[in-house]
């Protein structure tokens, strides 16, 4: 086969761009359904790192997300009062932040969640990736359902109960603004850093471990250090995303908000599956087609919506096993650049 013009890439994310920036002036009824869209983005992009470049599934990624929110909560807090009065049951501390407060503590909550964030995945990566397989997809599950526990008893960030987020200092229409371009410049930087990625050798390297470890690690790639460097890119950005997802909603809970295993746990997977795992583009059509759809069974379909999502991931399960990226690249491979000769031609060439 011989290599022709690729899709003019370039052109796409132009249109994509200039879509995110128009689309919540153009749609401001949906602003926050849009928003939500662009973290759905990021976690399909961040799972894939993961679980299609690298061949390691997981299913507590989420704890991720939820770490970044609490921590991000707790510094925004503790900057300018005590933790424990603020999120006291009793009726604690009135808190009132002015904007530069508010701001401020906002900017160093990104980034303790950022960091703090990598620090545990650096942490964990030493237990869990002496596991392999089904163990390690049970063994994340289990650390993000043990988090959420933990944070629902810790009366110190607020347990079930949960902890109200600062108010942000201003109106609401320059609010919804605000967090919606936060979600979308965390989701466009994260594809830009992933395509960066893959197309360096540290993206091979993880090919090389997804296709066979024992092989790569055989041939000098360091493979735990290379596991560990892509569980804490994933969970650079789930920080991020927690933390402006934190603060969106106003409110923070361990079951629902932070740690919800069962639904953006669970989404986070069927999303880059939907599209096709190990792709660049894949996540991000699989996101916005899943995140549609989920939209419109939610608002049209409510008490069907499980059943429509069931049906969506059965499809793709039965008749899209390679993602609707992969089944494109198959039925139509000119549209990536690839030129197949077909039979005349290969009798013409023998000749």
């Amino acid at each position: 086969m011989n290599i022709t013009r690729p899709l003019p890439q370039a052109v796409i994310c132009i249109c994509i761009l200039v879509a995110g920036i128009i689309a919540p002036f153009v749609f401001p009824d949906y602003r926050v359904q849009i928003s939500i869209l662009w973290i759905m983005i990021l976690f399909a992009l961040t799972w894939d790192v993961l679980g299609g470049q690298m061949g390691y599934n997981s299913l507590g990624n989420i704890f991720f997300f939820g770490a970044g929110m609490y921590i991000c909560a707790v510094v925004q807090v503790g900057l300018y009062f005590d933790v424990a009065e603020y999120t006291s049951a009793y009726g604690g501390t009135i808190a009132k932040f002015s904007p530069t407060q508010y701001f401020t503590g906002f900017l160093f909550g990104i980034i303790a969640a950022a960091l703090g964030c990598v620090v545990l995945a650096v942490l964990l990566s030493s237990v869990l990736f002496g596991l392999r397989g089904p163990y390690f997809a049970i063994g994340t599950l289990g650390t993000a359902l043990a988090a959420r526990e933990l944070f629902a008893t810790w009366g110190w960030i607020g347990g079930g109960s949960g902890i109200s987020m600062p108010v942000y200092p201003g109106d609401p229409y320059s609010r919804s603004l605000f967090f919606y371009f936060l979600c979308f410049v965390a989701a466009v930087v994260t594809f830009i850093f992933v395509r960066w990625l893959y197309s360096t050798r540290f993206g091979l390297a993880i090919n090389a471990i997804r296709d066979d470890e024992e092989k790569a690690e055989a041939m000098g790639v360091h493979t735990k250090r290379h596991k560990t460097a892509a569980w804490s890119i994933s969970a650079f950005f789930l920080g991020i995303s927690g933390a402006v997802f934190g603060n969106m909603i106003g409110f923070i809970e361990p079951a629902e908000v932070a740690f919800p295993t069962v639904t953006f746990g669970i989404f986070m997977v069927a999303m880059t599956l939907l599209g096709g795992k190990g792709t660049l583009w894949g996540p991000v059509i699989g996101a916005t087609l899943f995140h549609v759809v989920k939209e419109v069974t939610w608002t049209y379909l409510l008490g069907w919506q499980w059943i429509a999502l069931g049906l969506l991931i059965i499809i793709n399960v039965v008749y899209f096993q390679d993602g609707i990226v992969g089944w494109i690249r198959t039925r139509w491979p000119e549209y990536f650049g690839v030129r197949v000769e077909t039979a005349d031609e290969n009798a013409e060439v023998s000749r």
